[in-house]
């Protein structure tokens, strides 16, 4: 169905907006608040933008930016803390994965 990526959702302290892409509405309303809590309180502590992205496989990776002159945006505090959600958001993401992979993807399914 998708050939390249496609953002599964993002933040950004710039603007203070949170976006979730309109393909994953049918995500269960838990899913939805917790990516959104996870994505601004990642842009709220390291500031710039933070992207969850599936790449053409289906991998869920995180992108920030930052735009030039920020001061106020910490790159350590980015990289330890996408670490940390790594970790402890494993099962939320492997779970986002394997949806996207069946739901969009196709994978999983059996032709007959």
């Amino acid at each position: 169905m998708f050939q390249n990526e496609v953002i599964l959702c993002g933040s950004s302290s710039y603007t203070r907006k949170f976006y979730l892409n309109r393909d994953f509405s049918r995500l269960p309303e838990a899913i939805k608040e917790e990516l959104q809590i996870m994505c601004v309180l990642f842009t709220e502590d390291v500031g710039g933008t933070l992207q969850l992205v599936f790449d053409a496989e289906g991998n869920l990776e995180f992108r920030t930016e930052v735009e030039e002159g920020d001061l106020l945006y910490d790159e350590i505090g980015s990289v330890l803390k996408i670490k940390q959600l790594r970790n402890e958001k494993q099962e939320l993401l492997e779970a986002l994965q394997m949806y996207y992979r069946v739901v969009f993807l196709g994978e999983g399914l059996k032709e007959e």
